[in-house]
């Protein structure tokens, strides 16, 4: 039996962790006559069967997902929101359990290099090139954006003359993000306050670098969704917080609510130029915003968190997002088979 509509297929690319904001997008999508596919990236390949197949004739691929095959070729567009390690199964020897994960991970990448025609939010190379910090930051202060002072290191002695530079004033951070879903993950790494005891232990940064950056006087921390040339900002009073004077994240939804911002027009330009640059069609923009009224620009999440911007402001996000990623596709009709 077959299920036909008019519009287009649309990829939501997520994980089985992921709530609220893919459920938005969808629904989005469906009210401007699009066909959104749900496709949980961590149940390939146990769950989810994939099949490209090339001939001189032309090429066919297939997602089979449950009782549902998907004709790839009527996708138009594609919602990278997350893209997860592939699941192996608890029985693989340990031998090959590496092996099938990295021939896992190479088969997704390949199939998805099918859709190059088609409209990406966003293109998973330049997502992965713009998760950079450094190059961020060149960016950024290369489109005019004020910046911290920052370190990366996987040397002790620099981290410590850099801690002493900043008379101690110094917060530490991953050089890439590490998150599952609106809610807080499982595991994750907040930015941090650096303490004189953590200096003395800096020897262990020979098994991992990290960003080191000044800590930066707040008012306000901002997160701006940036959407397809479009800004949607909140802030957080940081004055009044507690747990979130570092990382806003560890604040609860009592103690630092949301509030409704608008960034100036000359911030607009410059954010503008940096997502350029980084070929983004959406990011989450973490910006502090001083006591003396200065914004500095810390960093630009590719798959960034704006659900609760959606749900505390009312912000039509979904909306922005599902218009951005009809805004290119194509005219043909897609079509869903069940078997």
């Amino acid at each position: 039996m077959a299920n036909k509509s008019n519009g287009e297929v649309v990829l939501l690319l997520t994980h089985s962790g992921d709530f609220f904001t893919v459920d938005r997008v969808a629904a989005a999508l469906l009210r401007r006559g699009a066909l959104p596919f749900r496709l949980n990236t961590d149940l390939f390949p146990l769950e989810i069967r994939l099949s490209a197949k090339l001939t001189p004739d032309g090429l066919e691929h297939f997602i089979r997902y449950g009782d549902t095959t998907l004709d790839a070729g009527h996708v138009r567009a594609v919602w990278a929101r997350k893209i997860w390690t592939p699941k192996m199964d608890e029985g693989l020897a340990p031998e090959f359990h590496e092996m099938c994960i990295r021939e896992s991970h190479s088969m997704l990448y390949g199939f998805l290099d099918y859709f190059h025609a088609a409209r990406w939010i966003n293109d998973p190379q330049r997502s992965q090139e713009a998760e950079n910090k450094l190059r961020q930051l060149r960016l950024a202060k290369d489109a005019g954006l004020i910046i911290p002072r920052t370190l990366a290191t996987n040397d002790p002695e620099q981290a410590r003359a850099f801690f002493e530079e900043l008379d101690g004033k110094m917060v530490a951070k991953l050089l890439r993000p590490l998150s599952v879903s609106m809610g807080q993950a499982p595991v994750f790494v907040y930015t941090s306050d650096v303490r004189e005891e953590d200096i003395a232990e800096a020897e262990l940064l020979r098994h991992s670098p990290m960003v080191f950056q000044e800590r930066i006087p707040k008012a306000i921390e901002l997160r701006i969704a940036y959407v397809d040339g479009n800004f949607f900002a909140g802030a957080i009073d940081a004055t009044d917080s507690l747990k979130g004077q570092t990382d806003w994240r560890l604040s609860g939804p009592d103690e630092s609510p949301w509030l409704a911002v608008e960034i100036s027009k000359d911030i607009a330009v410059r954010l503008r130029a940096l997502m350029n640059g980084l070929g983004l069609v959406y990011g989450a923009i973490d910006m502090i915003k001083t006591p003396d009224g200065e914004h500095v620009f810390l960093e630009v999440n590719p798959g960034g968190e704006w659900g609760m911007l959606e749900r505390d402001l009312s912000y039509p996000i979904s909306e922005a997002l599902a218009d951005a990623l009809l805004k290119q596709a194509g005219d043909k009709d897609a079509s869903l088979t069940n078997h």
